[in-house]
């Protein structure tokens, strides 16, 4: 989510985060709190980058990510006060939202977290594509990398669960393909196996279940949650000062659209009203991405995203409910 973020050997990424700046948060920054506060505690000895970028967005520390890996494990989450992580006014605002205790999830929570996990390697590719199409191979690598890095590992188990051929492979060869050779033919079909495979793994879950509305509607909000710290990331006073980070976002709502327009029938039907609020709502949140090249200036504001996104979690949490 960040210029800190690498596979380094430990010593130079220590190095690296011991320089990065841990500036007061921004207050557009500080809006995506309510964003996630309705979701499960954050294990901080054990969440993925990603899952721990909600923090670093809703602080605006750059590195936070890395910086709570770094200084695993931890006893208590007052350790990141102890451990310097964090200082007592930061963690604060997030004490809410973090654990040292491994929440075990069951049935459909379990159902939504592998998808929306799913959906963020969906959303990486997704990237990567435009970029390639593009004949920008150096920017589309990181997009190939995160999800190799990140996401892979904290899915693997439940691949062989359900029974998915591993597909780590086909995005390795993915990656060494762009970074070695990228002019290369076999690209184009690289790309496409690897998008096939996460949608393999995505058909794990049963159909039925992901035709249902009321559980698509939660791996969107799971997708929009890591947009809006992404984006946050991203945008610094009226400009956008980190493209990775824009493009991220980009991705994660690209994909939250794509699963929209796939319930999109069936939740006109039963909920006509929702469905035209949603959509709506998801118009102008992706407004936001006009397209893979940032814009000059942010079309939205940080706290503008955020409300867009807490407009599609209530209208969502309402059909859930219902």
């Amino acid at each position: 989510m960040h210029p800190c973020r690498s596979l380094l050997p430990l010593g130079l990424l220590l190095v690296l985060l011991v320089g990065c700046s841990s500036p007061p948060p921004p207050p557009e920054a500080r809006a995506v709190a309510t964003v996630t506060a309705s979701r499960p505690p954050i294990n901080i000895n054990t969440a993925i980058l990603s899952e721990l970028d909600t923090l670093e967005g809703q602080l605006g520390i750059p590195a936070l990510s890395n910086r709570i890996q770094a200084a695993r494990p931890y006893a208590s989450t007052e350790e990141l006060v102890s451990k310097k992580v964090l200082t007592q006014a930061q963690f604060d605002q997030v004490k809410d939202q973090v654990s040292v205790e491994e929440v075990v999830l069951t049935g459909q929570a379990r159902d939504v977290a592998y998808l929306t996990k799913l959906g963020l390697m969906r959303g990486h590719l997704l990237v990567a594509q435009e970029l390639l199409v593009r004949r920008r191979p150096e920017q589309a690598l990181p997009h190939i990398g995160h999800p190799i890095e990140e996401i892979y590992l904290d899915v693997e188990d439940q691949l062989n669960e359900r029974q998915v051929p591993e597909f780590k492979s086909a995005l390795l060869k993915l990656q060494d393909l762009v970074r070695f050779k990228p002019t290369s033919p076999e690209i184009a079909p690289g790309l496409q196996a690897a998008l096939a495979a996460i949608d393999r793994a995505i058909a794990a879950v049963p159909a039925t279940e992901r035709a249902e509305p009321a559980f698509t509607l939660q791996v969107i909000g799971g997708l929009l949650d890591a947009a809006a710290a992404e984006y946050s990331a991203a945008v610094s006073g009226n400009k956008i000062v980190a493209q990775i980070e824009y493009e991220d976002s980009r991705g994660f709502v690209l994909h939250a659209n794509e699963l929209f327009a796939r319930i999109a029938p069936a939740l006109g039907k039963s909920h006509p009203k929702s469905e035209k609020v949603l959509a709506a709502d998801l118009r102008r949140l992706s407004s936001a991405w006009p397209g893979i090249e940032p814009p000059g200036k942010p079309i939205l504001s940080v706290s503008e995203v955020t409300a867009s996104i807490q407009a599609v979690e209530r209208t969502s949490k309402a059909v859930v409910s219902a």
